[in-house]
């Protein structure tokens, strides 16, 4: 709550408000004790109970006041009242240089004047051990003594000279700036060092990087760093160089141009390594060495470092908050597009359709875990706020979309299909979403004015109906073989309740695409070739994804047809080309969501038993479905191209870090098993989908160095059935699958000597593995309602027992069989004690750590032989993937594309 005029904290009077920094609200106050005007820094309220904010609150304290320097903004005292905290510094008169740069560059004298007090202030705080991290001209007020810098709420204090962890940390959305959101990396990205936006160490040679890009900008008038897109800015950061100054204001002095280049080297040893030097070269132009040219014989050589765009996506920062506002409020901002970014909380699990912006706009409902037991649930952010609240009951949440009044969201969980009210409130079931003991998949809803609700629960099942107040679903549209029709997924209803969009999977290109049905009548027909879902929004568009761009095409809701091309609204942006769902989602007021696709990259890091980092392999990538050679040098992995979205099978060296590709064909290559003795990968392919209209899933096996043919191991009899391997059993003789039916799933397993023939190991059971021995065999099963994990013996025979409680997938032996891996719901990795000779026994499970971005059905992460290694994906964004929203998009197109 704000503070009105007259309020008192101690002796300090407050006066008015002056804005809001990075962790607080400043007010001007007066000093009733000594009679003088003071700035006044507090933290919220709403803040003041988080510890992390409150450590972060006296963080600058205790920076600031290791400094008194004429060029740093001085703290007068530290205090708390009534459950508020409060900074006391120094009233500082005059504009800040964001402010005086609105009006263009400054003349040279004023940019090395500025130059040299802001190296001072900086060489003060670095020798007192402390790192600015967020250097910018909003922190620097220019007053008639001279420049000062402000706000230390990113400083972090160190010994003398020992660099910072760049670690990431929360900060307060500002109602007038953009500032870094919850979760972000530090810093305003504009300014931040290469070092800073991939995650790594900062220390006083980061903020010369961002003094840089400061004195840039003053000499220049333009941001070093710029770009179409936040995306492209922060590739400009890790690759491109700035235009030279001298390019951009031809009377600036070319040792200028050199000073500041060295101080932009992307390589920290290639910079001017303290505040120093720079005041230094920057006081030779002022008295005259501009004339010579280039001030000083070089640095040392730059090195040439590869650079990649993909960090971005964990470092975009939050647009005005006062003009979101606006906008949520129904105030017309003047057309204007404003860009921010959500992160979703602790390791969200952003999956299939996981995120929705509400039909009026106000509001984006997102899947991630509670703060405390890490349970999946749905979380409700009203886009004019910064908190975000669960909706309790919603445990186990898979997809969601809402109702078109905006007031219940629908959502799968636990097999079944439920709504809950957006404000909250008990779930109700409306119908089973897994009939027949089978596994649910989120494959899309929609939800009609007139309280019917179309979605899609299994792969090969086609389009469902069932009325939003409960019922037994009834079939609306069925996969036609005939027609080269795979698979019907993603609903969307059009504005007259009655036609819908809808993906039709295909082998066929021409028949692939979106198509138009409707619930009066059997007629359909394709409205748009693209790669992905598509949705309509007002006032006539179809967003859809094709070639990894987010396109927009004109779209005649009452006639059912197209017009014109598509433009684009958005680049690389993510969808899963398996099942052709595109992580965007849009309000029909202007209101756009998506997710980037380089966010969902991730290294490959190995950690102990307690989830302690200790090594890293290989380069970053989309990858899926890990599993550890035989010999324990390899891994073989799924790597998605973020271009096409198709997945292919690699091999990664584990000691040299080297990735060899194995399959390079046009179909999706997925699921990797090695052979026993290492020399060959079983993996599923949709080739006989794509060649034949078989189904989802052949199995295939090749040699793993990628050397000659494939050979076909095994493909469905029926072709509604889709084929998924598991296993392959230590003495090579036996090949565990699963075998998916449009409504449940079974275990199989092949024998591959003689006939090669195939037998039932067990209905209503998937993702099975065998022990070393292959005695037993552990599975999956949601015959409780809930995905846990069991073993039996094999060949089959009497006895089972549970492993899991409370639900458990991506199941894993240790290679001497005394523990069973699989990862909890909550993405908390699990290990059970067992011993499986002639008998069984268990011990129950105990919780090793938790990967982020865990829980799906994929494999993400794989062990060493020993059990005390794991081999895991650790996504770049840290675990967090950040939402990108866009209010007004239409505001950008121009008048030919706007329609009325």
């Amino acid at each position: 709550m704000a503070l009105t005029s007259g309020t008192k904290l101690g002796p300090y009077e407050i006066v008015a408000p002056l804005g809001a920094g990075g962790m607080g609200e400043v007010y001007r106050a007066r000093d009733t004790r000594l009679d003088r005007t003071v700035a006044v820094k507090i933290l919220p309220a709403h803040l003041s109970s988080n510890p992390e904010a409150r450590h972060r609150f006296e963080r600058e304290a205790r920076a600031i006041s290791s400094l008194n320097h004429p060029n740093i903004c001085t703290l007068h005292d530290i205090g708390r009242q009534d459950g508020t905290d409060f900074l006391v510094m120094e009233y500082l008169e005059g504009e800040t240089l964001a402010d005086r740069l609105i009006h263009g560059p400054l003349p040279t004298e004023r940019v090395l004047k500025y130059g040299v007090e802001i190296c001072e202030g900086l060489e003060k705080a670095h020798k007192n051990g402390v790192i600015h991290r967020d250097l910018k001209p909003g922190n620097i007020m220019l007053t008639k003594s001279g420049a000062k810098l402000m706000d230390f709420g990113l400083a972090k204090a160190t010994s003398a000279g020992a660099p910072p962890s760049s670690s990431l940390t929360m900060t307060l959305p500002s109602a007038d700036q953009p500032l870094t959101a919850q979760g972000m990396m530090l810093g305003t990205f504009q300014y931040m060092s290469p070092e800073q936006v991939e995650g790594k160490e900062a220390d006083a040679r980061s903020d010369i990087f961002a003094l840089g890009a400061v004195l840039y900008e003053m000499a220049s008038g333009r941001c070093a760093f710029t770009g179409k897109s936040q995306a492209s800015i922060v590739a400009a950061i890790l690759a491109s160089e700035p235009q030279p100054i001298s390019a951009v204001q031809p009377m600036s002095p070319p040792a200028l141009d050199r000073v500041v280049r060295t101080c932009l080297a992307k390589d920290p040893d290639d910079r001017w390594q303290t505040a120093h030097d720079v005041k230094l070269q920057l006081r030779w132009i002022a008295e005259g060495g501009s004339q010579a040219g280039v001030a000083v014989p070089g640095i040392a050589r730059r090195k040439i470092r590869e650079r990649l765009s993909w960090v971005l996506a964990a470092v975009t920062t939050f647009v005005a908050m006062a003009a979101l506002v606006a906008y949520v409020r129904h105030i017309q901002p003047a057309a204007i597009t404003a860009r921010f970014v959500i992160l979703p909380r602790d390791r969200p699990t952003v999956g299939y359709n996981s995120f929705a912006v509400s039909p009026d706009g106000r509001s984006i409902v997102f899947i991630a875990p509670t703060p405390d037991t890490k349970d999946s649930i749905l979380w409700s952010r009203p886009l004019n706020s910064s908190e975000a609240q669960p909706l309790p009951g919603t445990e186990g949440a898979m997809d969601l979309f809402w109702s078109p009044e905006g007031q219940n969201i629908a959502f799968l969980a636990a097999g079944k299909l439920k709504r809950v009210a957006s404000a909250g409130g008990t779930p109700q079931v409306l119908c089973d979403a897994a009939p027949n003991g089978g596994v649910s998949l989120d494959l899309g809803g929609t939800w009609s004015r007139d309280g019917e609700i179309l979605f899609v629960p299994s792969l090969y099942s086609g389009i469902l109906r069932v009325s939003s107040e409960g019922g037994l679903p009834t079939a609306v549209t069925v996969p036609d073989r005939s027609r080269h029709e795979l698979m019907h997924a993603w609903p969307y209803f059009l504005p007259d309740g009655d036609h819908f969009l809808y993906f039709v999977v295909s082998n066929r290109k021409e028949q692939q695409g979106v198509y138009v049905g409707s619930l009066g009548s059997k007629n359909t027909s394709r409205v748009l070739d693209a790669d992905s879902n598509a949705i309509y929004v007002s006032p006539g568009y179809l967003l859809f994804i094709r070639e990894g761009r987010l396109l927009a095409q004109p779209f005649d809701a009452k006639r059912l047809r197209s017009s014109g091309e598509p433009f684009p609204v958005a680049d690389q942006v993510h969808f899963f080309g398996a099942i052709h769902q595109g992580y965007f989602s849009a309000s029909q007021n202007g209101v756009l969501a998506y997710v980037n696709a380089q966010s969902m990259f991730s290294h490959l890091v190995w950690v102990d038993r307690t989830g302690r980092e200790v090594g890293t392999v290989g380069p970053p990538g989309d990858y899926f479905d890990l599993e550890v050679s035989p010999d324990e040098r390899r891994v073989a992995i799924e790597r998605v191209d973020p271009q096409n979205q198709q997945g292919d099978i690699l091999v990664l060296e584990l000691v040299r870090g080297i990735l060899s590709q194995v399959t390079f064909t046009p179909w999706w290559e997925y699921c990797p098993r090695w052979s026993p003795d290492g020399t060959r990968i079983l993996y599923d392919s949709n080739r006989a989908e794509q060649e034949q209209g078989l189904s989802s899933g052949t199995l295939y096996v090749k040699s793993a160095d990628g050397a000659g043919s494939e050979e076909l191991m095994l493909e469905p009899k029926d072709p509604r059935d889709w084929i998924w391997p598991d296993d392959w059993s230590r003495d090579g003789q036996l090949i565990l699958y699963d075998l998916n039916k449009p409504s449940w799933s079974e275990l199989w397993y092949l024998q591959l000597e003689g006939n090669r023939t195939t037998n039932l190991y067990l209905q209503r059971a998937f993702a099975g593995r065998f022990s070393p021995d292959a005695r037993w065999v552990a599975y999956g099963s949601s015959e409780s309602g809930v995905a846990e994990v069991y073993v039996r013996p094999f060949p089959p025979s009497e006895g089972k027992w549970q492993i899991s409680t409370g639900g458990g997938g991506q199941i894993l032996w240790r290679r001497d069989g005394k523990e069973i891996f699989y990862v909890a719901p909550d993405g908390k990795l699990m290990a059970a004690t067992v011993k499986a000779g002639l008998r069984f026994e268990a011990s129950s499970p105990t919780v090793l750590f938790t990967i982020p971005n865990a829980w799906s059905t994929r494999q993400c992460y794989a062990a060493s032989h020993d059990g005390q290694r794991f081999l895991i994906r650790k996504f770049l964004s840290e675990g967090h993937v950040p939402i990108n929203v866009v209010l007004n998009w239409t505001a950008e197109l121009t008048p030919a594309l706007k329609l009325r």
